[in-house]
């Protein structure tokens, strides 16, 4: 038996533990690369995006027009969008600029492109209690679900707890976050493009007194700033339960539409239809679905959707969704974002 000195010794066993500690080390970081390889092909979502070759067409001499008269900034340089403002005036180029170039001076007037971060809706609680209104899941095609009870608004005490100009403010809100997060979240769980969205209006008990002035001023209101800033934008609506008071008012109420708007409007007497469109899950118990999201104050306060998905949000925050051709990002590179509550 060989002997060896203890400073031989010493070194030995410290030449042992690098050894183990490298190879601990070597394991741990192939379990992390396979690890983000696997979250890496999670992300790597390629969206459904079929562009017909007319409108591509219609949208370069579009897109021409508008950056020779400095009327395309980066941020709606935009495929899409400019797509349905052609959609909003039937393909003509020089009304889809003059159209545009007003949504432009717009929002630089009231200041949508700085709303989501500028604008807060203290009263929002409030609001909701008298006109009570969301977002609640996708149909079956993926686009997010928006239901008002308008039979259950209370215009009077609307105004006393907001202003016609404060809920404008949060509707533009509301709209810039869905194109920013709720479409791009939706487009990311279809694995296709969505820029549209599906309404339901649930008149039940609608009567004259749900269309005095102010409620009329706030629909026209609306209504005008949907049309031309956010066209293109309703898939299609359902109004449902609409008894007698309803249809006593439907004539007046279709002259405050766009007639684009109106076609796409379907008057149900029930709502057992919606089934065939939304799955029962995505849909709230009071519209015949089996959603109660009890545990978070209701359906209509609950922003149920894709967006709430925290996985999904991250893809969208890194902009997964906008452009199929584009190489995915890896995880690795990501910037992950805090849980959607």
């Amino acid at each position: 038996m060989v002997e060896i000195s203890e400073e031989e010794r010493k070194t030995r066993i410290g030449s042992l533990k690098k050894k183990a500690l490298t190879a601990s080390a070597r394991f741990r970081n192939s379990f992390t690369r396979k690890h983000r390889r696997s979250q890496s092909r999670v992300l790597s979502v390629e969206i459904e995006d079929v562009h017909d070759l007319e409108e591509i067409k219609a949208v370069d001499s579009l897109r021409q027009a508008l950056i020779a008269e400095d009327l395309l900034p980066p941020k709606h340089d935009d495929y899409h969008k400019m797509l349905r403002f052609l959609k909003a005036r039937r393909f003509d180029i020089e009304k889809t600029k003059h159209m545009w170039s007003e949504m432009l001076e717009w929002r630089k007037t009231f200041g949508a492109d700085t709303i989501m971060e500028d604008f807060e809706f203290k009263e929002l609680d409030e609001v909701l209690q008298y006109y009570p209104q969301g977002h609640h899941g996708v149909d079956k095609d993926g686009r997010p679900v928006y239901i008002e009870r308008i039979g259950l608004v209370d215009v009077t005490k609307l105004m006393q707890t907001t202003t016609i100009d404060r809920y404008v403010k949060y509707h533009v809100r509301e709209f810039e976050r869905t194109f920013d997060v709720k479409f791009p979240a939706c487009s990311i769980a279809a694995k296709k493009h969505i820029d549209q969205s599906t309404t339901i209006l649930d008149v039940q008990g609608v009567g004259l007194k749900n269309f005095n002035k102010a409620a009329r001023e706030l629909i026209t209101c609306l209504q005008t700033i949907d049309s031309n800033n956010y066209p293109e934008t309703l898939n299609r609506m359902f109004i449902i339960n609409a008894g007698s008071g309803f249809r006593m008012l439907w004539s007046t109420v279709k002259s405050f539409l766009d007639p684009k708007t109106t076609e796409k409007i379907n008057v149900l007497g029930n709502k057992s239809k919606l089934l065939e469109i939304i799955d029962a899950s995505e849909l709230p118990e009071f519209l015949g679905g089996t959603c109660t999201c009890a545990d978070q104050g209701g359906c209509l306060r609950s922003d149920k959707g894709p967006w709430k998905d925290q996985m999904i949000m991250t893809m969208v925050q890194n902009g997964v969704h906008e452009c199929a051709r584009k190489p995915t990002v890896p995880i690795s590179e990501m910037k992950m974002i805090p849980e959607v509550k």
